[in-house]
């Protein structure tokens, strides 16, 4: 008898795996997902074309996240070379955005900027390019992207300047997702290429971006 209830448990055990295994096989469910490291705080920029951007024109799209500025000769060019190759890998996904920072806003209007995106050639629908308020800007890399050491934001700001390679990945509600990447390392970006087509895969659920209190708040 004992032998019998031992059978059937193993048999039970086993019919429950194989369900798992038909259900969740193939989704995102079945697959093990890169960690949350944080979420995108309430921001208001304006855009590269005069107007404003916010966490909302985030919400359902997978972004790719960095800061740069225009009259950078050192990195960003570099950087936003690379960036390019993950624009036109994604330009045509309806649920795909980069989001670009100028680190120098006293300089990189939304002119400057405009005129930068004209000289990449890009849709600025899918690539946007953002300036505003220098604290505000930095607070967001610091805070919510984790570009850049938030300690740093303890100095006068006219004092700082920030200028980092790395990319934040941010999924459809909000999250920021796997770490950062770094945007002159070519196996960095194959990660971040791959994350990218698990984070497109995804349905969106629950959203950070719906917990955002103050949402509307300028920055």
């Amino acid at each position: 008898m004992k032998k019998k209830l031992i059978g059937y448990s193993i048999f039970f055990v086993v019919l429950v795996i194989l369900f798992l295994v038909v259900v969740f096989w193939g989704t995102d469910k079945w697959q093990a997902k890169s960690p949350s490291i944080s979420f995108v705080k309430p921001f208001t920029f304006v855009t590269q074309d005069g107007g404003h951007f916010s966490e909302r024109e985030m919400q359902g799209k997978v972004c790719v996240v960095n800061y740069f500025f225009t009259t950078c000769k050192g990195i960003c060019p570099r950087m936003n070379n690379n960036m390019h190759t993950i624009y036109n890998a994604f330009k045509d996904e309806p649920d795909f955005m980069i989001i670009s920072h100028t680190c120098d806003p006293e300089r990189d209007s939304a002119v400057v900027l405009k005129h930068y995106a004209d000289s990449l050639q890009v849709n600025t629908a899918k690539w946007v390019f953002l300036t505003g308020r220098k604290d505000s800007l930095y607070n967001q890399a610091r805070i919510s992207y984790l570009l850049d050491d938030p300690k740093n934001s303890v100095e006068k700001i006219e004092d700082q300047f920030l200028h980092t390679q790395f990319f934040a990945l941010v999924d459809k509600n909000g999250d920021v997702r796997g770490g950062v990447y770094d945007g002159l390392k070519q196996e960095d970006l194959d990660k971040l290429k791959a994350d990218i087509k698990t984070l497109l895969a995804e349905k969106a659920g629950s959203s950070s971006f719906s917990n955002n209190l103050f949402s509307n708040n300028p920055q």
